[in-house]
């Protein structure tokens, strides 16, 4: 589904799923607030080959002049917003950047935390071949390990300043016991921090050294983030020339899910695309 004549000069491209993980792909524009007139494309899949075949059906004129798009990091929604439309800058959403860092410091975490279950099966079975009674290891604040670990998922995720007390002496304890973990929060929130500027400039000269901690830093997940962010510091650095975010077609997601969890499903999509259609094209 295409509707040319909603079609602004910033638009976002992003995936959700319908039904039972089915993907649509789904073009918006942000002057569009979400209400009528934000759909400009609806379609089926995500392959970059049919979202062009799709695109291209709106007039060239139109598609140049859409000055920028926003996107996640998709190198199939990167391709199709370069083909279709020639004249946009790609903004790719500092939110999935940040995202990518925070799942390797999450590895990282539940490395640790399968490490303590191994270790710790391995004792009782210590214990019970001796016939003595197993005693776990529990922390002052009356966690065990794995349990300090498991409980930690949300701490890690968030800023230092936003730690309640319990949250703050579990951290503490956290990276005093894990120190490798410490360093991977650390940083992530010197990533966290880049976009705090407001001079490209100056965040591709941050971001060049924070790329280069991250080979001394030496932990394998976090040079897979270093090298996805090399391939795509271009559009990365392009979030400072707006500060555009992705957010708009995040809502839009989220309001899809949430007309789908009213309906109690989707039975017929065709139907479910029709209303889609009466309240947002």
């Amino acid at each position: 589904m295409i509707y040319p004549e909603n079609i602004g000069e910033r638009l976002s491209i992003d995936e959700v799923s319908l039904s039972k993980g089915e993907l649509y792909t789904y073009v918006t524009n942000k002057d569009g607030k979400g209400k009528k007139g934000t759909l400009v494309a609806s379609i089926k899949g995500t392959r970059s080959a049919d979202i062009i075949d799709v695109l291209e059906k709106i007039s060239l004129e139109k598609r140049k002049a859409v000055k920028e798009i926003t996107l996640d990091m998709a190198n199939n929604m990167e391709h199709a917003s370069r083909m279709s439309f020639p004249e946009a800058i790609l903004t790719t959403d500092h939110f999935h950047v940040i995202k990518l860092a925070m799942e390797a410091m999450q590895h990282v975490r539940i490395k640790y935390r399968w490490e303590e279950l191994d270790k710790e099966n391995k004792t009782i079975k210590e214990a019970k071949d001796k016939g003595l009674k197993y005693v776990p290891t529990v922390f002052k604040n009356e966690d065990t390990p794995k349990q300090l670990l498991a409980r930690s998922r949300y701490i890690i995720a968030k800023k230092r300043n936003e730690w309640t007390a319990n949250q703050k002496e579990r951290a503490e304890l956290l990276f005093e016991h894990y120190p490798l973990l410490k360093a991977a929060y650390k940083h992530v929130m010197q990533l966290r921090g880049i976009y705090k500027n407001t001079s490209m400039d100056k965040a591709k000269q941050e971001m060049e050294q924070w790329l280069e901690k991250t080979n001394k830093l030496d932990i394998k997940e976090f040079r897979t983030v270093a090298y996805t962010i090399k391939t795509k510091m271009e559009t990365i650095l392009n979030y400072f020339k707006n500060r555009s975010t992705n957010a708009n077609a995040e809502s839009f997601n989220a309001k899809i899910k949430l007309f789908r969890a009213n309906l109690r499903g989707v039975k017929e999509i065709p139907f479910f695309l029709f209303r889609l259609e009466k309240l947002f094209a």
